[in-house]
């Protein structure tokens, strides 16, 4: 195999990979019962600006017992948020939702990494390539003293022992 294959091969292994990463939960998934403290993660308190799992306020209590209410009725973790972005804004998400100009935020960085990666797989092979042409057309040695020069370097290089 060449090494432009290797490289695509590569290339289409860490595509394939990141897709796959990225795939969101089919409609058959089972969605798992929501949870205080997994909600707690992923959502703000609005007095507070801090994630709910850390504030410590009254607001803050009153969105837990809320969410709490809301676990009991069975609602599943999407629909706690949607009803508490209903009451309170988007601002009390700790994540911006996946859509319009907010997607940047989930596809920029993987798409950055992947970047680098398909740099390094292509440019990595030439530095070495130039490296190596650079190492074959330097000399295997440097040139050779005359005895004079030789015996004048000795002389100076004892001065400082």
């Amino acid at each position: 195999m060449s090494a432009a294959r290797r490289r695509l091969a590569t290339v289409a292994a860490l595509v394939l990979a990141l897709a796959f990463a990225l795939e969101p939960t089919g409609a058959g998934a089972v969605v798992p019962r929501a949870s205080l403290t997994d909600v707690e993660q992923d959502v703000m308190c609005p007095s507070c600006h801090e994630p709910l799992a850390l504030a410590q306020s009254p607001q803050a209590d009153a969105e837990r017992a809320y969410i709490s209410m809301r676990i009991a009725q069975g609602a599943t973790k999407q629909q706690i948020e949607r009803d508490l972005v209903a009451q309170y804004g988007p601002s009390v998400l700790g994540k911006p939702p996946a859509h319009g100009f907010n997607l940047t935020v989930y596809v920029l960085p993987p798409a950055i990494l992947v970047a680098g990666a398909v740099m390094l797989i292509v440019v990595l092979p030439r530095w070495r390539q130039r490296t190596r042409a650079a190492t074959a057309a330097r000399p295997a040695a440097g040139p050779r003293l005359d005895a004079a020069d030789a015996r004048r370097l000795q002389e100076d290089l004892a001065h400082f022992d």
